[in-house]
């Protein structure tokens, strides 16, 4: 995709910061419902975006309602399990609707299908701050070239990611720090194809309190990467500070203790650099609106910190503020109203997220993978509750509470 021409009319209905799958999701349910949309990214597309690429049932639910599920599919890499490893060397495979996609390739799509919606789209554009009239925001100051410009729009959604520069600007950040970090990067190794054909997600003690992943992508070229949720747990002087781990070192623990990825690197060629990103989970860390403005996507925290996913759940919020503004338009709602059902809305996706921080224990203490996949051997039931985890029908906290572990030990049933 070129870049967009220069910004020319000075207003809009909606003004949507970020390109990726939230904001591109937001932009193009509204342009839907004839919304004037203006959307907006620092980068032309398609870019790069450091992530797993790893599509589970939320993501392909959201595709399906975006009209683009088939062109998501026809390139991707359909996958039919998620392989969960524990430090001894144990595996199940947990079936699901899965497939892996490289961000370049997924975020071009939805961004192009917001443009073909109606969404008028201006790369590259630097978000500066928020325009605000009698303590309500009206449009923003955005950067295009040398040229600054003002563009007033009755709404301003940001779907800016985890990095909280738009948010300070805004006064809507609560914390600076991520929830979480984590490093990937792509392996071209044909020797491979057959033999990795899982997504599969690794626990063990040299990458404790993390874990590590292998997605297979198309034309032999592997996903791999490290994740550390709590990343910035540590607290200093009243703030928190990152925790005294070096991914480079854990991605290198990860290719010492698990064969398959020493075996990957060894006979693969990187394909660009090893990159590093932070995380913003468990819908914390921002406030969600403020008077002419929503958050969405992971500038809300819209990423699991158990699994690290947050596609599916961007592309989810973000249409939930689209869903918001179109109702409030509906009604001719007064900003207050919109405001508190879009948050109404985001609130109800809240225990869910709470349940995979209760999961995250699992990273913290990897014997409970060991656990709970030795278990699943023995029990098809257990092998469905964790099928049912991926799809949301089962809660990922029971897994690994108390009274989940306890149930571990009982007779096989």
């Amino acid at each position: 995709m070129t870049a967009a021409p220069t910004l020319l009319r000075s207003s809009c209905d909606v003004l949507v910061v970020g390109a990726g799958p939230s904001g591109s999701a937001c932009a193009q349910w509204l342009a839907r419902e004839g919304f004037d949309v203006v959307l907006v990214d620092q980068h032309n597309f398609p870019r790069d975006k450091v992530c797993g690429d790893g599509l589970i049932p939320d993501a392909h639910a959201a595709l399906q309602r975006l009209g683009v599920y088939a062109e998501v599919q026809a390139a991707a890499q359909r996958v039919s399990h998620v392989a969960c490893i524990g430090p001894r060397g144990g595996r199940i495979d947990v079936p699901g609707s899965l497939s892996v996609m490289p961000r370049r390739e997924l975020d071009d799509i939805l961004c192009r299908a917001a443009v073909r919606a109606g969404a008028r789209l201006f790369t590259p554009v630097r978000f500066e701050a928020p325009l605000r009239e009698g303590g309500r925001v009206v449009g923003a100051r955005l950067k295009q070239g040398d040229a600054v410009v003002e563009l007033r729009a009755t709404w301003l959604v940001l779907a800016t990611g985890a990095v909280p520069k738009a948010l300070l600007a805004s006064d809507v950040c609560e914390r600076q720090q991520p929830s979480g970090v984590a490093l990937r990067g792509y392996v071209k190794n044909d020797a491979m194809v057959g033999r990795i054909t899982a997504m599969e997600v690794v626990w063990h003690q040299k990458l404790r309190p993390g874990y590590g992943w292998i997605f297979p992508c198309r034309d032999g070229v592997f996903n791999i990467g490290v994740g550390l949720a709590h990343s910035h747990s540590k607290m200093k002087d009243g703030r928190r500070t990152m925790q005294d781990v070096n991914l480079r070192e854990v991605f290198a623990a990860f290719t010492e203790c698990y064969a398959p990825a020493k075996a990957l690197m060894d006979g693969g060629t990187l394909q660009g650099d090893l990159k590093g990103a932070p995380l913003r989970c468990s819908l914390e860390g921002a406030k969600f609106s403020e008077p002419g403005l929503l958050v969405t996507g992971e500038a809300a925290g819209s990423t699991y910190a158990f699994t690290g996913e947050g596609i599916g759940k961007a592309m989810e919020t973000g249409l939930l503020a689209a869903e918001a503004l179109v109702a409030g338009r509906r009604r001719q709602l007064p900003d207050a109203q919109v405001r508190a059902d879009y948050e109404s809305r985001i609130r109800a996706l809240k225990p869910r997220f709470d349940l995979y921080e209760k999961a995250n224990r699992v990273n913290e203490h990897p014997w409970l993978a060991d656990l709970l996949i030795w278990r699943a051997k023995r029990s098809p039931a257990i092998v469905r509750r964790m099928s049912g985890v991926l799809d949301e029908t089962s809660n990922p906290g029971h897994l690994v509470s108390l009274r989940g572990l306890t149930k571990l030990f009982l007779p096989i049933r």
